[in-house]
């Protein structure tokens, strides 16, 4: 019965990973031919071809070549783990590298959640019977990421994910490990894994920066991997706290995320739905954030 009770809530858990790493790499890098549509296979050639800047060079400069491609087609792998306790959300969608709006479907078992992002306002639409739950008329729930961030004390990152990857930028070289040349989805690219300072996540925001370091320590490790022209392919980020508790039973919860991007220069067109759809849920939305944060601390 447990186990059940909890499976929501971790859902929840998942979902807010995949929206946070949308965030922050879904404006992370591409530059060559960045106005043209590509296919994403690239026929086997070696990743350091086609005069890309290799090793920590390539990764400082993936926020500018990946943004100058403008579009992409992406998908994401989202799990979360409390406990005994697993859930997984899996999805795909396009996103606008330039200004942060995106379209996707997210998947967890049976249950579909279409979700749009669009000048820095998230719209979720439930699965339909959950949407039950919602006031009569209405089938979006909306939320406003600027404001979601203010009242919870959190960082403006996720209310501008143009600037969510620019923590790339301030890497070191020893920061930096190169794995080797990988294969992603029939694309040749360089394997990289990249220790990021935990604050740069928050850097506009000390009380968040602290409380980032209180749960994850001072380095956050991730992968990245990296094409022929500097853009970001893949990217997996693992996020296990290290303090403090989550939720009544004191679980830790961890997420694993794994975003891909393919299609640059694909076709985007997001439009907010009627307003007449949907109800505006921000305000809880930072109370459930604070409570939690609060619980974290516990």
């Amino acid at each position: 019965m447990r186990t059940v009770s909890k499976r929501p809530r971790l859902l929840a858990v998942a979902a807010t990973g995949t929206l946070s790493l949308a965030f922050v790499t879904g404006c992370g890098g591409g530059n060559d031919q960045a106005s043209g549509k590509d296919s994403g296979k690239q026929g086997g050639a070696s990743a350091s071809q086609g005069g890309a800047a290799d090793g920590p060079q390539a990764v400082r400069a993936a926020h500018q070549k990946t943004t100058a491609a403008k579009t992409a087609k992406m998908t994401l792998l989202t799990r979360a783990q409390s406990g005994g306790n697993n859930a997984e959300v899996r999805g795909s969608g396009v996103v606008d590298l330039s200004d942060g709006s995106s379209e996707m479907v997210l998947l967890t078992g049976n249950q579909q959640i279409h979700q749009r992002t669009v000048d820095g306002v998230l719209y979720q639409q439930p699965p339909a019977a959950q949407r039950q739950q919602l006031p009569q008329g209405k089938s979006w729930l909306k939320v406003d990421l600027k404001k979601l961030t203010q009242q919870s004390g959190g960082s403006s990152q996720y209310a501008d994910p143009t600037s969510s990857f620019n923590y790339t930028k301030g890497i070191s070289d020893k920061d930096v490990t190169k794995v080797g040349t990988e294969t992603v989805d029939g694309t040749a690219t360089t394997h990289y894994k990249v220790s990021v300072d935990v604050a740069e996540l928050a850097k506009d925001n000390a009380q968040q920066a602290k409380q980032l370091r209180a749960q994850l320590g001072d380095r956050l490790p991730l992968d990245i991997w990296l094409d022929a022209q500097g853009r970001v392919r893949q990217e997996k980020i693992d996020v296990k706290p290290q303090g403090g508790k989550q939720g009544s039973s004191g679980a830790r919860t961890s997420v694993s995320t794994t975003l891909k991007f393919s299609d640059f220069g694909t076709d985007v067109n997001v439009t907010a739905p009627p307003a007449k759809d949907t109800v505006d849920i921000t305000d809880k939305a930072a109370k459930q954030g604070q409570q939690g944060q609060q619980a974290t601390k516990s």
